[in-house]
C-alpha cells in the first residue's frame, strides 16, 4: 500500500513525536486535579476513573483544550497573527486554578522551546513574537501542527489521546490500578475522544466553557494537600 502524502511528508511522524510521553514537556508531573480526587475517595477504581476522565474530556479541561487547539490551528494556518494572539490570550486566562495554569503554561513553554529548536516553523515564531506568555499547551501544539501542515483533526485526536493517557497513567499509580485496568480505561475512552474530535472540528472561541466544577475544586484543594506526588 502506498503511503499517504501526509505520512510520506513526515507530518504524522512529527505529531507522534511531539505527543509521545518521551517528549520533554514534563507531562508526567501533572495530574489535573486527579491526585486530590483520589485522596478524597471520589476516584477509587477502574469505573470511577473512567467516568471522571470521560467528564473531563467531554465537559471540562479536555474539551476546552480542544477548542483552543482548533482555534490556534485555524489562525496559524490562515496566517492570522492577530487571531493567534487572541487565542493565546484567552487560553492563558481560562485556567480555573493556579495549579492548572501552571500545568498548561509550563508544558506550553517547554513544548515551544523544544519544538522551535528541533522542528522550527513560522507559526511558533509568530506566537512568541506577538504574545509574551504564558503559553497554553494546546495553543502551542495547534500552532505547531498548522505550521507543519498537520491536519487539524489529527492534531486534535493526538492531543486528546495524550491528555487522557497521561491522566490514566497518573491513576494507575495513585488509585492504584493495574496496567491492564489502565488500558481498559483508555480503551473505554475511545468513543469519548472520537466524539469530542468530531464535535470540536469547527469550534470557535465562543465554544469554550466547562461544567466540571468538582474537578476544578479538586485542583484548588490540591494546592494544600499534605502529601503529593504531582504538581497539579
Amino acid at each position: 500500500m502506498a503511503m499517504t502524502t501526509e505520512l510520506a511528508g513526515g507530518a504524522l511522524y512529527r505529531l507522534m513525536t511531539w505527543l509521545s510521553p518521551a517528549y520533554p514537556v514534563g507531562a508526567f508531573s501533572y495530574s489535573h486535579g486527579l491526585e486530590y480526587a483520589i485522596e478524597a475517595g471520589l476516584i477509587r477504581d477502574r469505573d470511577s476513573t473512567r467516568d471522571w476522565l470521560h467528564d473531563v474530556l467531554r465537559f471540562g479541561g479536555g474539551s476546552n483544550d480542544g477548542v483552543f487547539l482548533v482555534s490556534a490551528h485555524r489562525a496559524a494556518a490562515q496566517g492570522d497573527r492577530a487571531g493567534l494572539r487572541e487565542v493565546a490570550e484567552l487560553a492563558a486566562a481560562f485556567a480555573p486554578s493556579a495549579e492548572l495554569a501552571l500545568e498548561t503554561g509550563a508544558q506550553g513553554a517547554a513544548f515551544i522551546r523544544v519544538t522551535r529548536d528541533a522542528w522550527a516553523c513560522d507559526a511558533l515564531d509568530w506566537l512568541i513574537e506577538d504574545w509574551r506568555g504564558p503559553y497554553a499547551y494546546p495553543v502551542a501544539v495547534g500552532a505547531a501542527a498548522a505550521g507543519h501542515g498537520i491536519a487539524r483533526d489529527r492534531a486534535l485526536l493526538g492531543y486528546l489521546l495524550g491528555f487522557a493517557a497521561n491522566l490514566v497513567s497518573a491513576a494507575v499509580r495513585l488509585v492504584p490500578l493495574g496496567q491492564s485496568d489502565g488500558q481498559r480505561v483508555t480503551a473505554a475512552l475511545e468513543p469519548t475522544i472520537l466524539q469530542t474530535v468530531a464535535r470540536l472540528g469547527d469550534a470557535t472561541l465562543g465554544d469554550a466553557g466547562a461544567a466540571t466544577v468538582l474537578n476544578d475544586i479538586c485542583s484548588m484543594l490540591h494546592e494544600t494537600q499534605y502529601t503529593r506526588l504531582f504538581r497539579s
